[in-house]
């Protein structure tokens, strides 16, 4: 049980970890702007990565700033808010897909040539990008929905809200999984303390 908290304590990535990632990925090139964008999505979101491949163009609406995930974890449609940063990101994919004329029938973030991308890929490319950014921590998709979870928590968001976003069934649900992946607080909050 000791190695499993270890692992989750370090899957925790800080916002400048997952900036430096988003620095990795080539805004001149294609496929880095994507990637950007979906990463971007991805970590401001808390969107499970199958849900963030699933989406499709008319799933995005920049000018309200909102996502509809139609088939989330046991087929529940829910809509999550966009803040301008990540808008701005997909805006830029989303130019470039018209450049590429991709079918607006192809997922939002698909190929070059509007074919699915496989999760395989994310898990290949994400290790990839956080070691040219000197990340040292083990990064997955998995582990920008942790970030996302742990940060609304540190900014205030209500227990109900942080499971609204992260489509869990339950407020009980969403308790466990923020303080399996959020521990490392409780021990920093002990180390912290002065006498």
């Amino acid at each position: 049980m000791a190695t499993t908290k270890r692992r989750l304590d370090a899957d925790l990535l800080t916002a400048s970890d997952i900036e430096s990632i988003l620095k990795q990925c080539s805004m001149r090139a294609p496929t880095g702007i994507r990637n950007r964008a979906m990463i971007a999505l991805t970590w401001r979101t808390g969107l499970r990565i199958g849900e963030v491949l699933a989406l499709k163009p008319k799933d995005i609406d920049l000018t309200s700033g909102t996502a509809v995930v139609q088939h989330g974890k046991g087929d529940k449609r829910r809509v999550v808010g966009l803040d301008a940063g990540t808008c701005a990101l997909i805006a830029k994919w989303l130019d470039v897909r018209k450049t590429k004329r991709i079918s607006n029938g192809s997922p939002i973030f698909c190929t070059l040539a509007g074919h699915h991308i496989d999760q395989s890929y994310v898990r290949r490319t994400l290790p990839r990008l956080a070691r040219r950014a000197k990340v040292e921590k083990r990064v997955h998709a998995h582990a920008l929905r942790h970030t996302f979870a742990v940060e609304l928590e540190r900014e205030g968001a209500p227990l109900t809200t942080i499971r609204d976003l992260l489509g869990h069934s339950s407020a009980a649900v969403t308790d466990r999984y923020l303080r399996r992946v959020g521990a490392s607080d409780a021990t920093d909050f002990a180390r912290n303390r002065t006498w």
